[in-house]
């Protein structure tokens, strides 16, 4: 669709897909520059989304309907909003009457596979085409978001992220018979030993000026905001908050664990000798393969022993720098549509396709721009959840930032 979109506009355009993952394409397209000297930015945005229950829903989550200013469906917040305005954004540059010729070179990226990791998406094209993107900068998923302060405006822009460190906990048992449960090797209630404690385990908290930076902002007395700073109090102080800042809180200032997926036994009448627990850890800055590890070993105490630890996925934590042209430029931006706004860099907890790119040595930001209706407590539900929507007005936003950022940035 993205490609029948774009076709016709003098745009190149290349498909990409990687051996043995039919469906796995991503697109890429570009409006070369003039100056060799100049920065390149590649706009990025993902183009799969999680899965749904549509009974849960009020609406087709894949109906793309628009409703009293909003369009309904599933990734209409994350991050199909990004995605296709960058895509209009793009086609509107190329489609200028002359041609639209900047010094630098505008990329867009629209790959596939973020959900599960982007190894298939972002991945493969940062290490086997990078030929194709060279990026100097990149802005992909998620910010944007208005928040207000003591008078102040505040603008997020996300500069890093957590790592992440999906693991697979397999605990094993002894078969016998469900009729005869008494002092039986149950790996399924071994497993829900192991899952408590991952719930129960609280590592040790990571304050950084990022975090600081956010205390500042959020609307609370200054002994709070004092507590929340000190890594002494941090923890007790999160409890006081409101929910949905509470659960972000912590997040931003712990390596996670939460168990998501199980998969055990075989019959009803049969004790099951093995248990796959799935587990989903993001980690703070600093937190490698060997300290994952003993995370887990710390939590499963003397249950660690029977656990073998599998490593699904993982990706370490990462973040750009701040003093950029390019967030020279995006607070200029900012500026034109919200006057006297302050861009406040935040650290995503979740994990973006950007660490690709910082990879090969790219400053990365999140970014978008949304209207003051989309507030983080009401987006943060919405995002992987039931009635994903998005309001138009942060759609004509998000694209005329994109338009802007490209004219001041490319030349």
């Amino acid at each position: 669709m993205l490609r029948a979109y774009l076709e016709g506009t003098g745009l190149d355009i290349q498909i990409y897909e990687p051996a043995g993952a039919p469906g796995r394409t991503s697109l890429v397209a570009r409006i070369e520059g003039t100056d060799p000297a100049a920065p390149t930015l590649c706009l990025m945005g993902h183009t799969d989304v999680v899965p749904v229950t549509r009974e849960h829903w009020t609406r087709d989550p894949f109906g793309g309907e628009l409703v009293n200013g909003e369009v309904w469906g599933r990734g209409a917040l994350d991050m199909l909003n990004l995605t296709a305005s960058q895509a209009v954004a793009l086609k509107a540059l190329a489609r200028r009457p002359g041609g639209w010729r900047p010094r630098g070179t505008l990329v867009y990226l629209a790959c596939a596979d973020e959900e599960a990791g982007g190894t298939l998406g972002a991945g493969h094209m940062c290490k086997k085409h990078w030929d194709a993107l060279r990026a100097d900068y990149l802005l992909t998923e998620n910010g944007g978001v208005v928040s207000s302060h003591d008078d102040e405006l505040h603008v997020t822009v996300h500069v890093g992220e957590k790592g992440v460190a999906w693991r697979r906990l397999r605990v094993r048992g002894t078969p016998g018979h469900g009729s005869m449960p008494y002092g039986s090797d149950n790996a399924l209630v071994k497993a829900a030993h192991v899952v408590s404690r991952l719930a129960e385990y609280r590592p040790a908290p990571y304050v950084d000026d990022l975090w600081r930076t956010f205390v500042g902002t959020l609307d609370v007395d200054d002994a709070m905001k004092t507590a929340l700073a000190d890594p002494a109090r941090v923890d007790e102080s999160i409890a006081r908050l409101s929910p949905g800042t509470a659960r972000f809180a912590w997040s931003a200032t712990h390596t996670t664990f939460s168990p998501n997926l199980c998969r055990g036994g075989v019959k009803t009448n049969v004790i099951p000798d093995v248990v796959d627990v799935e587990v989903d850890i993001r980690t703070i800055p600093g937190d490698n393969e060997d300290e994952v590890r003993r995370h887990i070993d710390k939590a499963l105490g003397d249950l660690s022993e029977e656990v073998e630890v599998q490593k699904l996925f993982s990706k370490p934590a990462s973040a750009s720098p701040t003093g950029t042209p390019l967030w020279d430029v995006l607070g200029r931006v900012v500026d034109a549509h919200y006057p006297g706004a302050r861009l406040l860099p935040r650290m995503i907890v979740g994990f973006t396709d950007a660490p690709y790119f910082r990879e090969h040595g790219a400053v990365a930001y999140g970014f978008g721009l949304f209207s003051r209706a989309m507030t983080a407590e009401k987006m943060s539900g919405r995002f992987h959840g039931n009635d994903e929507r998005i309001d138009v007005e942060s759609l004509a936003l998000t694209t005329r930032g994109w338009l802007e950022v490209c004219e001041l940035f490319l030349g």
